[in-house]
């Protein structure tokens, strides 16, 4: 159970939070100002905020769980993500930086249309709903963990519910600016809290206590099983991770406009390079830390499970060890931490979403509108925005996958058509706008029966599971395909459709 100090230390933590979020905010005039800080912040702190707004409490929690519950192959996903990154800053970076772009989507707007800037842009906020959607629920976890050690039961649905409201303030207020800074203070603090906790769980086990977690492979980080099988089923074989989420990285990081907006407001090229790649170098040393401390609270639960732990799922490891046994003010600092994490991914999601709805669905209206009621209406966009995300949110109760699996393969039934489009635009000339909206659908479309298990039988009939794990007992039905290889099919699929409709243009 906690000390009252750490709840006052919680609660100090948030509250300052949400004061210097609104101060570092400046004058705002535009949307400009609103939405991309008026291009006036140095690179090295988007590349802290492009790290802190896609680690959140997934990362913080998510990865020690599938560190306790496996092993450390998830790591091999950075060298993918460290590729797929150097492609968007020389491929996708210079096309963003050439004009005066407040969103992704922007581009497919000049280079295709205004009905393709929409549709990618409401793909981009279906997405973000429900992948933000898992990232708020994971919030939820270890609060709710808290309100349990103290005798409270206060439920998922409410704790969002007050996460939802206190980030919305400053995120309503502050803008970008105060969405940069205050992840700058977030990463800083969730991440020490990470390393002091390593530095207890070895002062706790007995000596050789690694090498007990590396004899029962806990410590293995590279998986390299060749064959066809393994790369198309198994998440953390090399090539899978590799490839898969190196593809993966180019659609996060060069379509999304939750981290292609913070590109858009770095001075220049440069600079936006600089962050870019710089924040695949900090993920790396993210994923190794916390995977370490999954590892490490392995050994020190003697690698019970979570029934036997009295948990509802690996998730709730980490905030159990926290509550239970770290010293006072370090246990409220370090959930204090895991908290403000989560708070600075929705309240970047939430100005992002206001961004591309002010810009991409509404930008014909609102640029007959003069700067201070477009301002006026990107604020209470993002109210809106924030009690649609409370009730996404309350969607994953149900789940037991690990969060971090989750949001991840959400965000890939959309990722793929978005990369495709943008690479359509890019590197095919003929492409025309009709072109690209049937092969963005279509791809769509066909992930969504690939990942929820669609597959045509050797009779020719359809065979329709929700469960892979029940689908590979179906005798002769096709493998379930592993989610780093999701937005890689998807952007071919898009890629390939589109090329083929555009033989019929001279």
């Amino acid at each position: 159970m906690l000390h009252p100090l750490d709840y006052v230390v919680i609660v100090l933590y948030l509250s300052g939070v949400v004061y210097f979020g609104i101060r570092s905010a400046g004058r705002q005039q535009t949307t400009r100002d609103y939405f991309l800080g008026s291009r006036e912040l140095p690179w090295w702190a988007i590349s802290f905020s492009i790290v802190a707004t896609e680690t959140s409490t997934l990362t913080v929690i998510g990865i020690p769980a599938v560190a306790y519950g496996g092993t450390m192959t998830f790591f091999q996903l950075t060298f993918g993500y460290l590729l797929g990154r150097v492609v968007v800053a020389f491929l996708f970076l210079p096309r963003y930086m050439a004009g005066d772009m407040q969103t992704a989507y922007t581009y497919l707007g000049e280079r295709f249309g205004v009905r393709m800037q929409r549709l990618s842009s409401v793909t981009f906020l279906g997405t973000r709903l429900l992948a933000d959607g898992v990232r708020l629920f994971a919030t939820a976890i270890p609060i709710r963990i808290i309100a349990l050690s103290a005798g409270v039961d206060l439920g998922y649905p409410m704790i969002i519910l007050g996460i939802g409201i206190l980030t919305a303030i400053y995120t309503y207020v502050g803008g970008f600016k105060a969405v940069v800074w205050m992840d700058v203070v977030q990463m800083s603090v969730y991440l020490v809290g990470a390393i002091v906790t390593i530095g207890l769980l070895l002062g706790a086990l007995p000596a050789g206590a690694w090498s007990d977690i590396t004899q029962a492979g806990k410590a293995q980080v590279f998986f390299a099983d060749f064959s066809l099988q393994a790369i198309l089923t198994q998440p953390y074989v090399l090539i899978t991770a590799v490839i898969g989420g190196g593809v993966f990285s180019m659609a996060s990081h060069g379509t999304d406009q939750l981290i292609v907006q913070r590109l858009l407001s770095c001075k220049d090229l440069g600079d936006a390079r600089k962050a870019l790649i710089g924040s695949a170098f900090f993920v790396m040393g993210q994923f190794a830390v916390f995977l370490i401390v999954g590892a490490l609270l392995w050994a020190f639960y003697d690698g019970a499970s979570a029934a036997q732990l009295g948990l509802g799922r690996l998730d709730e490891v980490f905030p159990k060890y926290i509550i239970e046994q770290l010293p006072v003010g370090v246990a409220g600092l370090v959930l204090a931490g895991i908290l403000a994490a989560a708070m600075s991914t929705l309240s970047s999601s939430l100005n992002a979403l206001a961004s591309s709805s002010i810009t991409d669905l509404f930008g014909s209206y609102f640029s007959k509108k003069d700067d201070a009621v477009t301002l006026k209406m990107s604020r209470y966009m993002t109210l809106g925005w924030a009690l649609v995300f409370v009730f996404f949110a309350t969607l994953f109760e149900s789940r037991q996958n690990p969060v971090v699996e989750l949001g991840l393969s959400i965000a890939s039934f959309t990722y793929g058509s978005l990369l495709g489009a943008f690479l359509l635009g890019q590197l095919v000339k003929r492409v025309q706008e009709p072109d690209a909206l049937i092969a963005f659908v279509v791809g769509v479309i066909a992930m969504i029966l690939i990942i929820f298990g669609v597959w045509i039988t050797p009779d020719g009939s359809w065979m329709f599971m929700l469960n892979p794990e029940e689908q590979t007992k179906v005798a002769l039905s096709l493998s379930p395909i592993a989610w780093p290889w999701y937005t890689a099919i998807g952007s071919g699929i898009t890629i390939l459709i589109g090329s083929l409709l555009s033989l019929m243009h001279r």
